[in-house]
């Protein structure tokens, strides 16, 4: 049996892989997927209020010497985000990276649904989880690509 805290971190975990899946997909995607909701979008989005409307602006980006070093910053991206509630009480937030602020709004709406029990599952099975397979898929191939132009360099100890 799984404590609450531990409950409580699979929830988080499910909705930033959902979150990271919808922020990456194309926008022609996520409308369709809200038209094909039972009554379409104007039902779902009926009595749905923007607590915080789409904005575009900057977030500093860190790395990592060598990947595992001392943090720097090593500059700054444009970043878009919106936060909706819907007239149920739910709240979805949606940031993206760029300036595509309906973007971010259709990802804080599809959020808040995905946390429904009545949209949740459908939206999950017919959106989210084909999103994540073809973006695994997608950097599967692109590994491939590059490791296939990947060159070995070794050196000859001399002497020996």
């Amino acid at each position: 049996m799984t404590s609450e805290p531990e409950a409580a971190a699979g929830t988080v975990a499910r909705r930033q892989n959902w979150l990271a899946v919808l922020a990456r997909a194309p926008v022609a995607r996520l409308e369709a997927a809200l038209d094909d909701l039972p009554g379409g979008r104007a039902a779902v989005l009926d009595g749905a209020v923007a607590l915080r409307r789409p904005e575009t602006g900057l977030a500093m980006v860190r790395g990592r010497a060598g990947g595992s070093g001392g943090r720097f910053n090593i500059g700054e991206m444009t970043v878009s985000r919106a936060v909706v509630r819907l007239a149920g009480g739910e709240a979805g937030v949606g940031y993206v990276a760029g300036r595509d602020r309906r973007k971010a709004e259709l990802v804080a709406v599809i959020d808040a649904l995905l946390q429904t029990p009545a949209h949740g599952p459908a939206l999950t099975a017919r959106l989210v989880e084909p999103l994540a397979g073809e973006q695994a898929a997608a950097r599967e191939q692109a590994s491939r690509k590059a490791a296939a132009s990947r060159v070995e360099f070794f050196t000859m100890v001399r002497g020996e």
